[in-house]
């Protein structure tokens, strides 16, 4: 996929916030639970690190809810790390988001991987100075995303798994619907399916009712933004912001095997922490990126690293994050 022009964005504050997500164009984001892990994760040459209590294996093995992590920790690794501290928030809970905020991350990811707080609506990224990442699986979820204000969209895959299978099903998904979209002739159509998912209320209310208003402004005008970014969508040929695979990313493989399918870098979670050695495999995931399109370099890296995480089929999952959010 092509690279992001940023002359081609609009101004201002979109500008900043594409900006931003565009400097990590290219890298590996890590999550870390402690100033220690992200000091792994700097050495390691991490373009950024996502600061969460627990990383995606253990909140699945944990259960239960999961909520934004603690201010203490998060000032922690503000502290002790030089690159730049992502945080999750819960999908629609503003406040999670204002959280963060205040505490100065340089991105907030509304993220799947915690319990979503807002069954019908998403956050309204717009309304904030700080630039936000969320999750996709398909061409609609990601426009609907970009069109409530995100910077960078990340395809979902099934975080905390090893299992690298939903990623690239998402990757393709995403990139044969783009390739679908340019073809069509039916563009009112395709916006007109991207629009359902701002309607899952009325599926939830005994009055058939038709929202007219969402966080995000009237239906009207949220149409008018939905068609603007399928436009944009339609005329480059990929998505108009960054764009990042995430979920079940576990060897230097896997990460040359998202890069191959036209991502723009990788989050790598419970790969890392949850591995025989951290460091090395930190060091591996990073030059495979890098380097993803030279096989000699994604085998050095492949030697590099122990026992990779523990992998878990998809089909056995009680929980699928990846069908929270829409």
């Amino acid at each position: 996929m092509p690279s992001i022009d940023l002359t081609s964005m609009k101004h201002g504050q979109e500008l900043l916030k594409r900006g931003f997500a565009t400097m990590q164009e290219g890298g590996v984001i890590m999550d870390v639970v402690n100033a220690d892990e992200a000091a792994v994760a700097e050495d390691a040459g991490a373009v950024a690190v996502m600061a969460l209590e627990r990383v995606p294996a253990d909140i699945r093995a944990a259960g239960g809810v999961a909520r934004m992590s603690h201010p203490d920790m998060i000032k922690g690794i503000l502290e002790t790390t030089s690159i730049p501290v992502m945080a999750k928030a819960r999908i629609g809970h503003e406040d999670e988001a204002r959280v963060l905020q205040s505490l100065g991350v340089d991105m907030i990811d509304e993220s799947e991987v915690l319990t979503p707080a807002d069954p019908f609506y998403h956050i309204d990224k717009k309304s904030f100075e700080i630039p936000f990442v969320c999750g996709c699986t398909n061409l609609g979820e990601a426009v609907r995303r970009i069109s409530e204000g995100a910077a960078m969209i990340r395809t979902k895959g099934e975080a905390g798994t090893g299992n690298v299978v939903s990623a690239v099903q998402h990757a393709r998904i995403v990139a044969s619907e783009i390739e679908h979209l340019r073809n069509s002739k039916d563009l009112d159509g395709i916006i007109d399916e991207f629009m359902r998912g701002f309607h899952r209320i009325s599926s939830a209310s005994s009055l058939d009712i038709v929202p007219t208003t969402t966080p995000f402004g009237n239906m009207d005008e949220l149409r008018t933004e939905v068609e603007s970014v399928t436009n944009e969508v339609k005329e480059l040929g990929r998505l108009p912001v960054v764009t990042f695979s995430a979920g079940g990313i576990s060897t230097p493989s896997d990460a040359a095997l998202m890069m191959r399918h036209g991502m723009d870098g990788v989050f790598v979670g419970s790969g890392i922490f949850k591995s025989s050695d951290p460091q090395r495999t930190a060091e591996a995931i990073v030059l495979a990126t890098h380097s993803y399109n030279d096989p000699s370099a994604v085998a050095e890296a492949s030697a590099m690293i122990g026992e990779p995480m523990p992998g878990l089929e998809i089909e056995t999952l009680g929980v699928r994050m990846e069908e929270r959010g829409w």
